[in-house]
């Protein structure tokens, strides 16, 4: 289990660099990377990424406004329910996520069978 975490927290360590590498925030991009990653759409509400980042809404929020500044992102009413607010990726959202994908995935390539969970016995 060490090991497994020693090895998770190096790619979490390579990954928040990256980010910053790139010019945005570990948060920043996790939102980016949550947007582009709704199942059928090309877009998140302001909830469902409150919960993929286990934070609060009124912190996603201003997440997104910063992620706003950058042009990363926009703000959207809904078509069904103007009360709520969806947030769609733009095209620098969109060229960031994909740099930011591409050394992510090369990175894992390089951990590729270290990422073994460990059979824990519990009759111990």
């Amino acid at each position: 289990m060490s090991s497994f975490r020693y090895q998770l927290r190096k790619f979490l360590r390579f990954s928040e660099e990256a980010a910053q590498a790139e010019g945005v925030t570990p948060q920043q991009y996790l939102l980016l990377l949550h947007v582009k990653g709704s199942p059928g759409r090309d877009w998140a509400s302001v909830g469902e990424l409150a919960e993929r980042l286990q934070s609060q809404h009124h912190s996603v929020v201003a997440l997104v406004s910063r992620c706003e500044k950058l042009q990363l992102v926009q703000r959207r009413s809904s078509d069904i329910d103007r009360r709520q607010v969806n947030i769609h990726l733009l095209p620098d959202g969109e060229r960031c996520l994909a740099k930011l994908a591409e050394l992510h995935h090369a990175e894992l390539n390089t951990l590729s069978g270290i990422f073994r969970i460990p059979t824990i016995n519990t009759q111990d």
